[in-house]
């Protein structure tokens, strides 16, 4: 029987010999995901050795550890949601460094995790523009997979709206990720919020603000058919 570290070994080996220089630098080109380890390989690649591998929470760890791009895409499908912990979370959001792997971690297994709503508030107001992104990541997969309350989506369009000045590039279009979501496939009663909150930042002075409201407005009028 393989050890850890030997499963670690061999499922490093598995990535490289999958990966690519023509996908790693279409990652970084096309897709904007710069990460400082990376093979180069394809996510369905990726789930392919997920489900290889199965659920274990310690190999997630181990896998995290190794620092590579599609190792750790790899924990989103590896650990177990029933065993990831609030400490785990933010000690892993701390180390993102590109929206790839923000993104897969908030939506394939985060919001999944009990209790998770309790970090999008301290999410929302971190220094990183990826920890900070994680926050709208996961309010937009929340609600996708329906896994908020009305009251928890709420406050939510308050968060949104506290972040929309900020500029930078992948915390702008979370915010704005965030609230089309809510925007297209929240209730009636939260999409008449959101059309409040969208309203109010298309008509602000700040221009990131103005752009991500109007965003939203635009879903807004696509979801009801145009009207």
């Amino acid at each position: 029987m393989s050890t850890r570290a030997e499963v670690v070994r061999e499922a490093l080996a598995w990535l490289e010999e999958k990966g690519s220089a023509k996908v790693r630098e279409e990652a970084q080109v096309r897709y904007g995901i710069v990460a400082p380890k990376s093979f180069g390989v394809k996510v369905g690649e990726v789930q392919k050795l997920a489900k290889m591998l199965g659920r274990d929470h310690a190999l997630a760890a181990a896998l995290w550890a190794t620092g590579w791009y599609e190792a750790r895409l790899l924990c989103a499908y590896v650990d177990d949601p029933a065993q990831v912990t609030p400490a785990q979370m933010r000690k892993w959001a701390k180390d993102f460094d590109n929206w790839g792997v923000c993104d897969t971690l908030c939506l394939a297994l985060f919001d999944r995790v009990p209790g998770v709503w309790a970090l999008v508030e301290p999410w929302s107001k971190a220094k990183g523009e990826f920890e900070r992104r994680s926050a709208f990541a996961l309010m937009a997969g929340l609600v996708v997979h329906r896994r908020a309350t009305e009251a928890q989506l709420r406050e939510g369009l308050k968060l949104c709206e506290r972040a929309a000045t900020d500029e930078r590039n992948f915390v702008r279009k979370g915010v704005s990720w965030a609230l089309r979501a809510m925007a297209t496939r929240g209730s009636k009663p939260l999409q008449a919020a959101t059309l409040d909150v969208a309203t109010r930042l298309a008509e602000s002075e700040d221009k990131t603000a103005r752009a991500i409201g109007k965003e939203a407005l635009r879903d807004l009028k696509k979801s009801k058919g145009g009207r």
